[in-house]
């Protein structure tokens, strides 16, 4: 237990290092030749040590019982570990040293302290403030909340893709069957990039003017800068998040007490029902008391020189993420199409004709007998999809969506000039981003695992 508080002491520690040199810079400075030459590269990649501590920790904590269950004495357990690490250690100094000493022939300075300068440089699409005079900290915030954007949304769109054309494969209509498999067999062979520039350029950049659009439903336009829908102006959104916030916490408190009661007791509580009317009157008392209000705005169409016309007010979605999210959605949601498939056909045919036997209908089969027991075998390839489809987002570059390594790796780091600094952060987001997402779908896989007794 002790190995484990000290692991977490360090992850703790090493977070706190990264986050202060990247917003504050480091903790001590000299102006020593000495200093500069052979303590400054170390210090700056402390936080990667920490978490490298932590990390030796953490494995001792759970690599323990293999040294008493298998009777390997500890210096031929730990000899080789201690080896190896010594060698990358030296490797990895070997690394710095000389990057750093090139990097002062050159007269390059290494720190993070250039993400508090000002950027000096616009992006055309962001969901938080952002203009010229933010700093470089700022740059990369919008790039990530970008880059996450087309993440989330892709990997929900073909999820949904994925799982319906799976579903349709093992339809036994023949035209489904085969337009489903058309589908894959289309969409999967033709290269990600390209799809990417049938969408933008092909498809999206051959719509019309903005004064030559004509309204979907009267209130929706698209044009060649982008799809006009009508927006909403809050008023104390906070209160509205906050409300959703609570109802959503009291709706899976409300679920496992009424799992324990069930399994205790045997009642059942209308779950379903009292979880609805919390999502629908805990939001609705804050228009009525909390002094929330929304206001519906419609694009309307505005002249600002002879030829050039615009719309202003709604919501605007970029033609650079539409393009992206159809690209990378349609793509991947053949590989997710596949994985249900294998899933679905992974159950034994005996299951299926016991629920055909006792009366259950082929919806009633899919949702209650087969689709529990194929998740187990479909999320284990769906999160590689998910996957890849994160790290894919990074071609967002190529059509101008201003996405992580488009505003970041691109144009800042062509303005500063700190090229490993700021590849080192991307870098480091990915690689977050995509662990973040395995932890999550490994933990989903495990709660819905079919637990033995």
């Amino acid at each position: 237990m002790k190995l484990k508080l000290l692991s977490y002491f360090f992850f703790l520690l090493g977070a706190a290092d990264l986050f202060y040199k990247l917003f504050f810079g480091a903790i001590f400075e000299s102006d020593s030749d000495f200093y500069y030459t052979y303590i400054r590269p170390f210090v700056t990649f402390t936080p990667f040590v920490f978490f490298a501590i932590g990390g030796i920790f953490l494995k001792e904590f759970r690599v323990r019982n293999t040294v008493e269950i298998y009777g390997t004495s500890k210096s031929k357990y730990y000899t080789p570990q201690f080896i190896v690490f010594t060698f990358t250690l030296l490797v990895f100094a070997y690394f710095i040293f000389n990057a750093q000493t090139n990097m002062d022939t050159r007269g390059i300075e290494f720190g993070f302290h250039f993400l508090r300068q000002e950027s000096s440089f616009d992006v055309n699409f962001s969901l938080i403030e952002y203009d010229g005079s933010h700093s470089y900290a700022r740059v990369y915030l919008v790039g990530l909340i970008n880059t996450l954007l087309v993440a989330v949304t892709g990997i929900i769109l073909c999820t949904v893709i994925g799982v319906i054309v799976g579903v349709a494969r093992l339809s036994p209509n023949y035209l489904i069957r085969k337009t489903a498999a058309g589908y894959i067999e289309f969409f999967r062979n033709i290269p990600l990039i390209v799809q990417i520039f049938f969408w933008y350029f092909a498809a999206l950049r051959t719509m019309p003017l903005p004064e030559k659009t004509d309204p979907i439903f009267g209130v929706i336009f698209l044009s060649l800068k982008g799809l006009y829908i009508p927006g909403l102006i809050w008023q104390n959104l906070n209160v509205f998040i906050y409300s959703l916030i609570i109802a959503i916490t009291a709706i899976v408190l409300i679920k496992n007490y009424s799992n324990k009661l069930r399994d205790n007791e045997g009642k059942q509580l209308p779950v379903l029902y009292i979880s609805i009317g919390l999502i629908l009157i805990l939001p609705a008392l804050t228009f009525a008391i909390g002094g929330v209000s929304a206001e519906v705005e419609i694009p309307v169409l505005k002249q600002l020189a002879k030829t050039s016309f615009i719309f202003e007010g709604g919501t605007r979605v970029p033609p650079e993420f539409m393009a992206l999210v159809l690209a990378l959605s349609l793509y991947t949601a053949t590989f997710v199409a596949e994985c249900v498939r294998a899933g679905i056909e992974g159950i034994s045919k005996g299951q299926k004709e016991a629920a055909a036997s006792i009366g259950l209908n082929r919806k009633q089969v899919l949702n209650l007998i087969i689709m529990p027991q194929a998740l187990r075998i479909i999320i284990p390839p769906t999160t590689n999809q998910y996957l890849n489809l994160t790290k894919n987002s990074s071609l967002a570059a190529l059509i101008a969506y201003p996405d992580l390594v488009l505003v970041f790796a691109g144009t800042a780091l062509m303005q500063t000039g700190r090229a490993i600094e700021i590849i080192m952060i991307v870098m480091f987001t990915y690689l977050t981003i995509s662990l973040t997402i395995s932890l999550f779908m490994n933990w989903y896989n495990k709660r819905i695992a079919i637990k033995e007794k």
